[in-house]
């Protein structure tokens, strides 16, 4: 099963990088970004205030970001990038986790009523606390967007779980943030194509690797 999950999570980071290079020949992405970057500059601040909003109205919704976090990179850079991400995903955790706590408590107990590995959770974070939550947000598992609101069925405090949201992401903030900043360069013509892509893909698989660590810690737990 280790050796299954091994494989699985090398074949993600290939197919991102597979996607990338698709990206690269088939689609008109230089000028996208050309296009996307101006407007952005054009804003000013406002554009990186913009690109967090909807971030975090993404994952409000439910929706995934990683295309997101790439396009972050490409726009901004790594370091610029990995902040507006950082910020956009801590903001919409912490929406999706009031509104558990109170407009949509109801729907979000019914939604996991039926669901014991939900209501696992909530005792396993009793007893393992904010360095469960830590683990969850580096691992990646359970998936991001959803957990937000079950953890707002938990009595889990809002500074610790903003914290621990905001430095658990990090790892794969960075390394995808760094993913779509080397296939922008590799658009531009900015270096070496193939060093950067093979770059990309090794800061994918090492985010990948310490996700999976920090998930067989969460099921040690009992989630």
């Amino acid at each position: 099963m280790r050796r299954i999950a091994s494989l699985k999570k090398v074949l993600i980071a290939a197919a991102v990088v597979v996607a990338l290079i698709v990206a690269i020949r088939l689609l008109p992405i230089r000028e996208w970004l050309h296009v996307f970057h101006l407007y952005v500059q054009g804003l000013g601040p406002a554009g990186y205030v913009l690109y967090a909003a909807v971030y975090a109205v993404s994952v409000v919704f439910l929706v995934p970001a990683s295309l997101l976090t790439l396009g972050a990179g490409a726009i901004f850079g790594v370091v610029a990038g990995s902040i507006v991400v950082t910020i956009g995903a801590t903001l919409g955790a912490t929406i999706a986790f009031v509104l558990a706590k109170t407009i949509l408590r109801d729907r979000v107990e019914a939604w996991t009523a039926s669901k014991p590995k939900l209501r696992a959770i909530d005792t396993a974070i009793r007893h393992e606390g904010t360095k469960l939550m830590l683990l969850m947000r580096v691992s990646g598992f359970p998936p991001f967007t959803w957990i937000n609101y079950v953890l707002g069925l938990t009595g889990v405090r809002l500074l610790p779980y903003v914290l621990t949201t905001m430095f658990g992401i990090l790892p794969g903030v960075i390394a995808f943030t760094y993913a779509g900043a080397a296939g922008a360069a590799a658009v531009r013509g900015e270096g070496n194509r193939v060093t950067l892509i093979v770059t990309a893909a090794g800061a994918v698989l090492v985010s990948l690797y310490v996700a999976r660590i920090a998930t067989q810690a969460i099921r040690r737990a009992g989630v």
